[in-house]
């Protein structure tokens, strides 16, 4: 599987962790960075991983922040990417099973790096149940078509 994986200042030591043991695992891992742990806007990465992901480059992506909250907003305003914000193992296996997420936000400052394993090894080994839940997925991707935004000279957003 190619996975994306990036982060901001405070998921630069997970981040550079978990894309080791990714590739220990045998996947193909795309690092949209940081380079260092320098404070960075979590934005502009989130952003890098979730073109990734939306335009097939990759399969699925890893964000990691402080809290992963920040990173998801940020993911899940692109095209196409269904970003889930995940502390534990059972909320990795749902956000897959029920949610088809493509895209895994996960906090570098409260979740300690061997649980994050587990989560992203979850993540990535549970398949989409489809059924009942397609139906429901289908709706939250018509969100994007409906969306339409445009974002003003001065910064805010306007219906286009």
């Amino acid at each position: 599987m190619i996975i994306s994986i990036a982060s901001d200042h405070a998921g630069f030591d997970q981040k550079q962790a978990l894309a080791e043991y990714l590739k220990g695992e045998g996947h193909d891992v795309i690092d949209r960075g940081p380079e260092n742990d320098d404070r960075v806007d979590y934005p502009d990465y989130a952003e890098a991983v979730a073109h990734d992901v939306s335009d097939g480059t990759a399969d699925r992506g890893v964000l990691v922040c402080g809290t992963g909250i920040g990173m998801a907003l940020a993911a899940d305003k692109v095209v196409g990417c269904r970003a889930a914000n995940v502390i534990n193992v059972q909320f990795a296996e749902l956000c897959r099973q029920h949610n088809d997420a493509n895209i895994i936000t996960l906090s570098g400052r409260f979740v300690e790096l061997e649980e994050n394993k587990k989560i992203v090894d979850a993540f990535l080994a549970t398949k989409f149940e489809g059924g009942r839940h397609a139906m429901r997925v289908a709706k939250i991707m018509k969100l994007d078509a409906k969306g339409g935004a445009v974002i003003g000279a001065d910064g805010n957003v306007r219906r286009g």
